[in-house]
């Protein structure tokens, strides 16, 4: 159970790893978008990730950009996120990340629980590192 108590601009949750603060202002905390945003960005990435590495595939890095928008009509609502995945390691084949990170998307618990509210598109870069 996550406890959240209020604080003068938002909400404050304190959690295993440090504190959080959320507020709608961003002098006082995280933006709650910010957060669910983190959250599908983050689930993403590790369940990418441990697919990879269950392969064995030679990663170095993995980079994530989220591109947002928001729908000021309806409450600044999410409306779609592209997630933008750069890829660097050695001996990448891109079918296959491609096909990994379709695999990722069906199991990322945080893109499951949005399907149908928000769009989530993929964007994959490769960059091919030499030893």
């Amino acid at each position: 159970m996550i406890k959240f108590h209020m604080k003068e601009k938002g909400m404050r949750a304190d959690l295993g790893f440090g504190v959080l603060d959320v507020s709608g202002d961003n002098q006082y905390g995280y933006r709650p978008f910010q957060l669910m945003v983190a959250s599908i960005a983050g689930c993403s990435g590790s369940v990418f990730m441990k697919i990879l590495e269950k392969q064995r595939m030679e990663v170095e890095d993995l980079i994530i950009s989220a591109d947002v928008e928001r729908n000021a009509l309806k409450a600044n609502s999410i409306e779609s996120i592209t997630l933008h995945y750069i890829v660097k390691g050695y001996r990448l084949s891109p079918e296959k990340l491609q096909r990994n990170l379709e695999l990722s998307r069906k199991n990322c618990s945080m893109i499951r629980t949005v399907e149908g509210c928000i769009d989530i598109k993929e964007r994959l870069e490769i960059i091919q590192l030499s030893k």
